[in-house]
């Protein structure tokens, strides 16, 4: 049985991240969460998910701030992204995929179309460097 995705949750609203995460969970997911920005850069170098949902609006660094250093850093700029926004203003939708999110979902967001898109990025993503088989 192939191990099970990991999916790091950023939000500073802990309701959300727990309804988000028990579902995700009982979808097959293996779940991190994190309530700050800084929280979720140390989760993101620590245990390398393979897709980060992360909330645009948080108590430290911003989403935006977020994205911008995972994708500047090496070993986490392969990381699909997805924006979590309160905003459906088509300008701040812009501006997330413009600072490197892969997708954006409007808060409060079904759990099922989240399913969906973490599926549909993880599928057209290649989420993990591949590397070398050492002999």
């Amino acid at each position: 049985m192939p191990a099970a995705r990991t999916v790091l949750l950023v939000d500073d609203y802990p309701d959300a991240v727990d309804v988000w995460a028990i579902y995700l969970t009982t979808e097959g997911f293996r779940v991190l969460t994190a309530g700050t920005g800084r929280d979720a850069l140390a989760a993101a170098r620590a245990d390398a998910p393979d897709l980060v949902v992360l909330d645009l609006d948080l108590p430290d660094l911003s989403g935006f701030e977020v994205a911008s250093e995972l994708k500047r850093c090496a070993a986490t700029r392969h990381i699909p992204l997805i924006a979590a926004t309160g905003y459906s203003h088509v300008a701040q939708q812009d501006l997330a995929r413009r600072s490197g999110f892969d997708s954006v979902i409007v808060k409060p967001c079904d759990p099922d179309a989240l399913v969906a898109e973490i599926r549909r990025l993880l599928t057209s993503h290649s989420t993990r460097p591949t590397a070398p088989i050492e002999h």
